[in-house]
């Protein structure tokens, strides 16, 4: 096990040193001219602070690692997000949509938020977030804002069409919706194949309404391993598994629709570059290599890191730093791999750096 574990911190620090030495290359010159990034807590960078929500992270110990210190990411220091858009070269972060200025529009707008679904009720048990209906409705503010800044529809419309946009959500409509049956009907509405048709289904109707307000180039992430996320351990077991298998099939049953999905937009609308990343291949650890699931901070009843609380010292040596996401150096070797692909099984029809290009 310790073996495992140590090959497995390897190639994590691995990947973080190769991606520091790529940001001097990129560093000051964006790739695009603009990047927007949709989702839930994975990429929420501030959108959740000013909700009444239990699903924010406006406190330490998150941020801990971070630049700015506490922002609202849900981690210890830089998201998926954050990193991409470093590799593509944009020197700050892209500002969260709730207190973005016109100043900082034309480069892009973060509009992830914490407990954020497909399905507009996910999440509600935790209090308020911003559904992704609501983000595409948010975006289309930020289009209206941005054309008057820019005097001209038809040069905005042009220039949202070299932009990068990514699209990381369908991870809570499990967490915190499918899987909690006190909370929410799915699970006694629909069964697993069931569930994952129809969360193909709107996810599908909400990209292409993504493509009509003008984004060509998104990159679609899949869902992760929730089974091995320590909160989910601990609420069901595992039997003696490395994780919850009967959660993450039911996620594989979601994951194994969205390149399907991804291909029949690109052939509806022959001027997008829809693209699969699937994190599920990313995150899997190689042959024999156990995941390491012991969180990072002290947890709430939640899965939440417990206000003030004093985490772990070495955070490049795990993986989760709370009950649900993932530390810096997990988030970085993502990161890496969706904008470089190390295999086909990681990115389709092509990563992010190549769809930055076309």
């Amino acid at each position: 096990m310790a073996r495992g574990r140590t090959l497995l911190f390897s190639v994590l620090i691995f990947v973080a040193f190769t991606q520091i030495r790529t940001l001097v290359v990129v560093a000051g010159e964006p790739q695009v001219p603009c990047y927007f990034i949709f989702g839930d807590s994975m990429v929420d960078s501030g959108n959740n602070n000013g909700l009444v929500t239990a699903a924010k992270a406006n406190y330490p110990p998150y941020g801990i690692d971070f630049p700015q210190g506490v922002t609202g990411r849900f981690t210890n220091g830089r998201t998926i997000a954050d990193i991409i858009g470093q590799f593509l070269g944009f020197v700050n972060y892209i500002p969260p949509y709730a207190t973005v200025t016109n100043q900082e529009i034309s480069t892009g707008v973060n509009y992830g938020s914490g407990t954020a679904g497909i399905r507009d009720e996910t999440g509600s048990q935790l209090g308020d977030r911003v559904s992704y209906d609501k983000q595409l409705l948010n975006h289309a503010k930020i289009i209206s804002r941005l054309s008057l800044l820019q005097h001209n529809v038809t040069f905005t419309q042009e220039y949202l069409k070299k932009c990068v946009y990514i699209s990381v959500i369908g991870n809570n409509d499990y967490i915190n919706n499918y899987l909690m049956p006190d909370n929410y009907p799915t699970s006694r509405i629909y069964t697993i194949d069931q569930y994952a048709s129809v969360l193909a289904k709107q996810y599908s109707k909400q990209l292409t309404t993504l493509y009509k307000l003008g984004a060509r180039k998104i990159a679609v992430f899949s869902l992760g391993l929730i089974g091995c996320t320590p909160f989910e351990i601990a609420q069901f077991g595992t039997d003696g598994r490395p994780c919850v298998e009967s959660i993450n099939d039911a996620v594989s049953r979601l994951n194994n629709r969205l390149k399907p999905l991804v291909d029949d937009l690109n052939n509806d609308f022959s001027d997008a570059r829809f693209t699969f990343i699937n994190l599920t291949s990313i995150s899997t650890p190689p042959e024999g290599v156990t995941l390491p699931t012991q969180p990072c901070c002290q947890l709430r009843a939640d899965g939440q890191c417990v206000p003030n609380s004093i985490p772990c010292p070495n955070r490049n040596l795990t993986i989760f730093y709370d009950g649900f996401h993932t530390t810096e150096i997990a988030n970085t070797a993502f990161a890496t791999r969706s904008y470089t692909a190390l295999s086909p099984m990681d990115a389709s029809p092509y990563d992010i750096s190549h769809l930055a290009q076309l």
